[in-house]
């Protein structure tokens, strides 16, 4: 299969999962039957962390040894802290006051944000139609933003600023990892990502009361299946993917899976009750416009420890 063919396909993979976990996240917190309560944003974010890290934890140990420089071993802090661990409970918190159809649009400023950290922090050469692609996806994010007043009347901006810097922090995450990772094994390098969010994630886990709410809620252990589903399949095996399309594209080209990520966020959303404006809808697609002109002209990636 060409290469171009696979990490297309690849990107699809994860825009389904990816456009999923937005659900799954709110299901982990409330009962979708009763309304109750089950875990707060909080147990859900430490608890996705704490199954992911599990998981990859006997792969991330035996690997600790690829740790050879400074250099490598701040940009894996990077990777563990800004792509997985922060945003895990930015997005939770998100989901209190906002839809994860709402959420899944928001996230799709990430690429925007990528193109810009990477000029800013990792001196990536900007091209016209990258310029061109920011401007529009600035105006788009602007309307998006304001758009919560207008359907989610339980959100506020704090719920909106959630979501814009947990982007912030994937585009971080992304950049740091092509730039400074990508000769490295996508495997090894997720998985001791992991290793340095798992002893955290542990401390949250018990710090947030967690294993009484597993006992004491009647309905945890369906909202439990909800969280190792998105903390297994979500977040570790879909992190691993990801930086494998990252170590072989560029960093832009990986966060373009937020190109089909909102649309799936929002059938699912829309699936299961909820709202979405057409206010939001056309912020959507002002977004990935900008999103789709930065990329449409080829640039070449340079080649980074090869």
């Amino acid at each position: 299969m060409k290469s171009s063919v696979k990490n297309a396909l690849l990107l699809l993979v994860l825009s389904l999962v990816w456009g999923s976990s937005f659900i799954l996240m709110k299901r982990g917190m409330i009962d979708k039957e009763t309304g109750d309560a089950i875990f707060s944003s909080n147990q859900v974010g430490s608890m996705r962390m704490l199954f992911a890290s599990t998981v990859l934890l006997p792969i991330g140990i035996r690997s600790l040894k690829m740790i050879t420089s400074f250099k490598i071993g701040v940009s894996l802090a990077v990777v563990s802290l800004a792509g997985s661990f922060i945003p895990a409970f930015l997005f939770t918190f998100a989901e209190t006051g906002i839809s994860s159809g709402y959420a899944g649009m928001l996230n799709s400023t990430t690429p925007i944000f990528t193109l810009i950290i990477g000029v800013l922090l990792f001196r990536q050469k900007l091209i016209q139609n990258q310029i061109l692609g920011v401007l529009i996806g600035t105006i788009g994010i602007i309307v998006l933003v304001n758009g919560v007043s207008v359907i989610d009347t339980s959100g506020t901006y704090l719920h909106v600023l959630a979501i814009i810097l947990a982007t912030l922090c994937y585009a971080l995450s992304t950049n740091t990892m092509r730039y400074n990772l990508s000769h490295l094994p996508p495997l090894k390098v997720t998985s001791v990502a992991f290793v340095f969010a798992f002893l955290p994630a542990l401390f949250l886990f018990l710090f947030f009361d967690t294993p009484k709410t597993i006992i004491e809620n009647e309905h945890a252990s369906q909202a439990l299946i909800y969280i190792l589903i998105l903390a297994i399949l979500g977040t570790a095996l879909s992190l691993i993917l990801f930086n494998y399309v990252i170590s072989k594209t560029s960093a832009l080209y990986g966060s373009s899976v937020t190109y089909l990520i909102p649309i799936v966020a929002v059938l699912i959303g829309f699936l299961d009750g909820e709202v979405i404006s057409w206010l939001q809808i056309a912020a959507m697609f002002i977004i990935l416009i900008g999103v789709y002109v930065a990329n449409r002209m080829k640039h070449k990636v340079p080649s980074i420890g090869k």
